[in-house]
């Protein structure tokens, strides 16, 4: 099984132009995803895909294997499909691993990649980590202020995906049953090839419209997603969205140390 990991990096950001190029503690912050993807084992190769001549030149100065995708894909998933159809190599899977994904441990990834090689059936895969009773009502708490932070994951008993929402599901009809399992989305997301080619045809339905959650096309149109439970060890989980977050990543750097060596 072939697995190969691509790093969408955009520099049009409408909240933080330049993005992969800010630096954080010293280094840019796409060579801080393209670290942790390099700690990644049993890949077949590590991509960026650009759609600009200065991150491709960026990504080029510290040894990356980048492409140039073109400018008008509208989706991280749509500018990796384009970097599948580039490779010398066409792999059987790719894990996408969004540019701003500064926080996200190498495990977490590592662990896609390991699903794929121990079920290459598998149509798609992503991440998720089972809240605390405490957690899930800090969750809750949160979304009373912002609704659309965080997105929750339902699966069923084999581990697929049943549903996401920006809504708390399940809902727990009584509040003092901790036990119900609650499992907060990571945005990460792996692909067979050919399921990736299926899936950029389709068309979004009226659930993704409604939540703005890309992957519940792939439920709607019944494409199955594999949830793989991950633990963030105590680390941190975070992206850079806005310049503001540029100093939250930092400050984690700073109290947990470096993710990758």
């Amino acid at each position: 099984m072939r697995v190969a990991i691509v790093i969408p990096a955009r520099y049009a950001s409408s909240r933080l132009p330049g993005k992969p190029l800010v630096e954080i503690v010293g280094k840019s912050l796409l060579r801080r995803v393209w670290d942790i993807a390099r700690a990644v084992e049993r890949v077949s190769g590590v991509w960026i895909a650009t759609d600009d001549g200065r991150i491709l030149d960026h990504a080029r100065s510290f040894g990356a294997n980048a492409l140039l995708t073109p400018a008008d894909a509208p989706t991280g998933t749509e500018r990796a499909r384009a970097a599948l159809a580039q490779l010398p190599e066409r792999p059987d899977a790719a894990i996408n691993l969004q540019g701003d994904a500064v926080l996200t441990p190498p495990w977490v990834v590592q662990a896609l990649v390991d699903a794929f090689h121990a079920d290459p059936r598998l149509e798609m895969v992503t991440a998720a980590v089972r809240l605390t009773p405490a957690q899930a009502d800090e969750l809750a708490r949160l979304k009373q202020r912002s609704p659309s932070s965080g997105t929750l994951v339902t699966m069923n008993l084999a581990g697929n995906a049943l549903y996401f929402s920006k809504s708390m599901i399940p809902f727990r009809r009584d509040p003092a049953d901790a036990g119900t399992p609650i499992h907060r989305h990571v945005g990460i997301y792996g692909y067979r090839a050919d399921v990736l080619e299926r899936f950029a045809k389709l068309t979004p339905g009226p659930l993704e419209r409604a939540e703005r959650l890309e992957q519940l096309r792939a439920l709607e149109h019944g494409m199955k997603i594999r949830v793989v439970l991950v633990d963030y060890r105590g680390r941190t989980h975070g992206s850079v969205d806005t310049a503001a977050d540029i100093d939250f990543v930092a400050s984690v750097i700073a109290r947990e140390g470096e993710l990758v060596g």
